[in-house]
């Protein structure tokens, strides 16, 4: 674990993990405000790629700041900034799942001049003004009606989406998370649901957060780097077609879909998770 200070004060930590590469990928985890520990060495890519996983603030070894306004997902873009100057690198090759789609694109709005390139895994992008409505997520439902979990799963989605699920219904829902509801998924959704914060996964979406998406997307329209964007075939946030609307918005933006993926791809397929990001890092880099 290495530590480093940002502007506000916080000390925050991360983590490197695995070799190779000319520099390492920096990896923002979702959640959100997810510690970076349930990337795991993401599906063997360390063995690859040395990563460096970023603790965001009051998450796994990083100090929890004392104004909750600072967990606020555009205000945490200062942090990426922070980490690139402690780690010397001019640019950085960034990775951002889920949630931290909207920060990872925040800080390339911010510092498109320090991005080198992007993996967007089923990330979010309303930082970009482009959201993934909860009906979307009955289309990735309906594609699991041969799941032997099918049918006490969908009333309990049924319930979510009217707003009067239970804790033990979101424990059901988990299973669309994964591609196979197997030991493997079962203990990352176990990991994630002790790791997850409540009080901060809210001052992260906190009003104003994403008040400015026109002007970041605007600035995403000219960023000329490699974007890398990757779905889950059975992923419900983002459906397929989305993440492909979100290559959209780069000069140099591509979508894969992963198949038998959904949330977590690097869980349901590592290898085929590996060889895709490796491929295109490989590829434009050489």
């Amino acid at each position: 674990m290495l530590t480093f200070d940002v502007p506000d004060g916080t000390r925050l930590a991360y983590h490197r993990k695995g070799s190779g590469g000319d520099r390492p990928l920096v990896c923002i985890p979702g959640g959100p405000m997810m510690r970076s520990a349930y990337f795991g060495d993401l599906g063997g890519l360390a063995a690859q790629r040395e990563l460096v996983l970023l603790d965001l603030r009051g998450t796994g070894d990083s100090a929890r700041p004392a104004d909750l306004a600072g967990f606020r997902v555009d205000r945490q873009a200062e942090d990426i900034e922070a980490l690139r100057v402690a780690l010397g690198l001019e640019q950085l090759d960034l990775l951002g799942h889920s949630a931290a789609g909207d920060l990872v694109l925040a800080y390339a709005a911010r510092y498109p001049e320090r991005v080198r390139s992007l993996v967007l895994v089923c990330a979010r992008a309303r930082t970009a003004g482009i959201d993934f409505p909860v009906e979307r997520r009955r289309e990735a439902l309906e594609l699991r009606r041969e799941e032997p979990w099918y049918e006490e799963v969908r009333p309990a989605f049924e319930r979510a989406v009217s707003g009067e699920a239970s804790d033990a219904d979101f424990a059901l829902l988990d299973r669309l998370s994964y591609g196979r509801w197997d030991a493997a998924a079962q203990a990352h959704a176990a990991a994630c649901e002790e790791w997850f914060d409540v009080e901060a996964a809210d001052a992260y979406l906190a009003p104003g957060a994403f008040d400015g998406a026109d002007a970041a997307r605007a600035v995403l329209a000219e960023l000329d780097v490699p974007v890398l964007v990757i779905s889950g075939e059975l992923d419900g946030s983002p459906r397929p077609d989305s993440a492909a609307e979100v290559a959209g918005l780069f000069p140099r933006g591509e979508h894969i879909v992963q198949a038998g993926a959904a949330h977590s791809p690097w869980v349901d397929g590592p290898d085929d998770f590996v060889q895709t990001v490796i491929k295109f890092l490989a590829r434009d880099y050489r």
